[in-house]
C-alpha cells in the first residue's frame, strides 16, 4: 500500500548537519561593513530615522500650539463668564438699590399719609371739643 519508509538516525543526522552548514554559510557570505550595499542601506536607515525625528518634532510642536490655543480660548471663555457674572451682580445690586429707593419713597408716602390722617383726626377732635364748650 504505502511506501512510507522511516528515515534512519544517520539520514536525520546528515540532514541536520546540512541545515547547520547552510546557516553558517549564510553568515559567512555576509558582506563586510565597508561594502557599498551595506553603506547604502545604513545611509537609507539613517535618512529614515532623521525624517521620523523631524516628523515627531513637528507633531510635538503642533501639539504644543494646539494646547496653547486651547488654553487661550479657555482663558477667554473664563474672562467672558467672569465679566457676565460681574455685570449680573452689578445689575442685581442696582435693581436692589432701585427697590430700596422705591420702598423708601413708599414708606415716606405712607408716613406722610398717616401724619395727614392724624392731623385731620386731631382737627376734628379739637372742633368737637370746641363745639361742646
Amino acid at each position: 500500500m504505502s511506501n512510507f519508509r522511516e528515515k534512519s538516525f544517520a539520514e536525520r543526522r546528515v540532514v541536520a548537519m546540512d541545515a547547520v552548514a547552510a546557516r553558517l554559510a549564510k553568515f559567512r557570505d555576509k558582506p563586510a561593513a565597508d561594502d557599498p550595499a551595506v553603506l547604502a542601506r545604513e545611509a537609507e536607515r539613517k535618512a529614515i530615522r532623521e525624517a521620523r525625528k523631524i516628523r515627531d518634532d513637528q507633531r510635538a510642536a503642533a501639539k504644543l500650539e494646539q494646547l496653547a490655543r486651547e488654553a487661550a480660548e479657555k482663558a477667554e471663555r473664563e474672562a467672558a463668564l467672569e465679566a457676565e457674572r460681574i455685570a449680573a451682580e452689578e445689575a442685581k445690586a442696582a435693581e436692589e438699590a432701585a427697590k430700596g429707593a422705591a420702598l423708601s419713597v413708599l414708606a415716606a408716602r405712607v408716613i406722610a399719609d398717616e401724619v395727614e390722617r392724624k392731623a385731620a383726626r386731631d382737627k376734628r377732635y379739637a372742633a368737637r371739643k370746641a363745639s361742646q364748650r
